[in-house]
Parts: structure tokens; C-alpha cells; sequence
């Protein structure tokens, strides 16, 4: 009976600890798919993709997750790969999810980079993302930090790994202040972060009308697949930009009619863009926050 009540404790802790996943998708190109959850209470930090790319003279990470113990088991599935050094590590834009696993990257001493704003938005929203790092990951929040580049990219910048090079793009305010593209120049994979959502409703920190700009120039990128912020690898990446565009123009444009006709930022939430509830994950939750974001900058056009 000892034994079995012992066995029962523990399969919580077997549970938490699942495989990390990892995906092969092209020589040298690796990625971990996150979960569809919400950034919310308890979420654990493992919901957006990771990725690491490696070259004949050492290794680059794109983004590291919401925690250390996600960073750290990136970087134990690195580790399995190759014992080449970890040269670069890239944060795509400011989020939580995508940003606080960098520490676990610190023993490696990598140049961290990232957009040329990604500091200042770091240094805003410090205080609040580490305090909300308990209720969001628990334990796991221990050693987190927000880590500013020491590459800071203004326009575009090059990343020699080593038989590859990382093209890095600085886009205006779109997703965020602060999103950041890399491409491979072996694979000419593309890395969107968030600018790219797919199967999951994007969500909204930045300029709607700028970040429609942007999913134009991305469209206009020679890639034979993508890499979402959040979703899974395309090689149908126009596809995939489409239904961002359609979602985010619906957004803008309802919101828009909305404050025309006198209604409350209230009534637009439960109006605007319905038309895509049923093609998005996590869609009432995203799109309640985004209207809540767009309608008081909208009033002001």
C-alpha cells in the first residue's frame, strides 16, 4: 500500500516532466512546437515555438520560451545535437513566453540579440512580467530574467554560424514594438515570430495597419517555409498570411465601423469580428483583449 500511495505522489511529477519535443525540419534546423494555450494563470510557459540552428562553427537560438526550466530544456535538447558552442541567442520580441527562458542560456555566454527597441521594452515591462511569473509558471519562475540584447539590430543584421548566415530583419511597431524575422541563408527557412500566428487567433500589441505592411514584406520573402511564432512549420506561408490578414482586417475594420456608430468598446467586443470565431484557437479570449487594446487607440485616429 506504501509503495502504490508512493507511486500515485509521484505521477504528477512523471506527467510534468512529458518528452520535449523536437523536430528535425531541415539539416541543422530544429524546432519545438509549444502548446495552444493562453498566457494566463498556470499556463507553464511552453506555448510558443523554439528553435535552434546549427552551423560548422557553433549554434543559434530563437527564443527560449517562458521560463528557465523551458530554456533549459532547450538547451538540453541542443546538447544532444552538439557540443558546439551557443554563439547566439534571439529574442524575437519582448513577450514573456517567448522571452524569460534566456537565462538558462547565461553559462554559455552567447551574444544575446534582438530588436534595436527590445531594451526599453524590456525595461517597461519588467516589473510587471516578473511578478506575474509565479501565477504563471509556478516553481519554474525561479531564476527568471529578462535579458537585453547585447546585439541590437536597427535595420537588418547578418549572423555568421559558420556555412550559414542568419539574415536578421528589424520591423516597425506591428505584432509588437519590437519584432524581429530571421531567415537561414542553407535552408532560407523563415523565422516570424509573432508577426505570424497559424491555428491560434493572433493577438495584439503593437499597430494593426503597420503590422498589415509587414505581413505584405513577409510575403514578399523567398522562403520555402515558415516558422510561426506560434503553430506549426508551413511551406504554405501564403496561405497562412492570408488568414492573418483576413482576422486582423475584419478587427480593424469592425472596430472602426464600431466607434463610427457611437458604440461602446462593451458593445464592440461582443461584435467585433465574429465572423472568425469558429477558424482561430483561444479566439473569444484573444479577441476580447485585442478590442480592448485597438478601441481606445482607434478613438483617437
Amino acid at each position: 500500500m506504501t509503495k502504490l500511495l508512493g507511486l500515485l505522489l509521484l505521477l504528477p511529477a512523471l506527467a510534468y516532466a512529458a518528452p520535449f519535443n523536437i523536430e528535425n525540419i531541415a539539416p541543422g534546423v530544429y524546432v519545438h512546437r509549444g502548446e495552444h494555450k493562453d498566457l494566463s494563470g498556470h499556463y507553464g510557459g511552453d506555448i510558443c515555438n523554439l528553435s535552434f540552428i546549427v552551423g560548422s562553427k557553433g549554434v543559434a537560438v530563437i527564443d527560449t520560451g517562458g521560463s528557465p526550466a523551458v530554456g533549459a530544456s532547450l538547451r538540453n535538447e541542443i546538447r544532444k545535437v552538439t557540443q558546439l558552442p551557443i554563439l547566439y541567442v534571439i529574442t524575437t520580441h519582448v513577450h514573456p513566453d517567448h522571452a524569460l527562458g534566456s537565462a538558462a542560456f547565461k553559462q554559455d555566454k552567447p551574444v544575446f540579440v534582438g530588436h534595436a527597441k527590445l531594451a526599453n521594452e524590456m525595461a517597461l515591462r519588467k516589473e510587471v512580467y516578473l511578478r506575474n511569473q509565479a501565477e504563471w509558471v509556478g516553481k519554474d519562475a525561479t531564476g527568471s530574467e529578462l535579458i537585453p540584447p547585447d546585439l541590437a539590430v536597427e535595420t537588418t543584421h547578418e549572423l555568421d554560424l559558420g556555412g550559414r548566415t542568419l539574415h536578421l530583419t528589424a520591423h516597425p511597431v506591428a505584432h509588437s514594438p519590437s519584432d524581429l524575422s530571421v531567415q537561414d541563408s542553407t535552408s532560407n527557412i523563415l523565422w516570424t515570430g509573432d508577426l505570424l500566428f497559424i491555428e491560434r487567433a493572433p493577438s495584439v500589441d503593437g499597430d494593426i495597419p503597420s503590422w498589415l505592411t509587414v505581413i505584405e514584406d513577409l510575403r514578399n520573402v523567398n522562403a520555402p517555409h515558415l516558422v510561426p511564432g506560434h503553430g506549426p512549420v508551413t511551406a504554405n506561408g501564403g496561405a497562412a498570411l492570408d488568414d492573418e490578414k483576413r482576422y486582423l482586417t475584419a478587427l480593424l475594420t469592425e472596430v472602426r465601423a464600431a466607434i463610427e456608430r457611437g458604440d461602446s468598446m462593451e458593445q464592440t467586443i461582443e461584435t467585433a469580428a465574429q465572423s472568425e470565431k469558429d477558424k482561430w484557437l483561444l479566439f473569444d479570449i484573444t479577441n476580447r483583449r485585442n478590442i480592448a487594446r485597438v478601441f481606445p487607440m482607434l478613438e483617437w485616429e
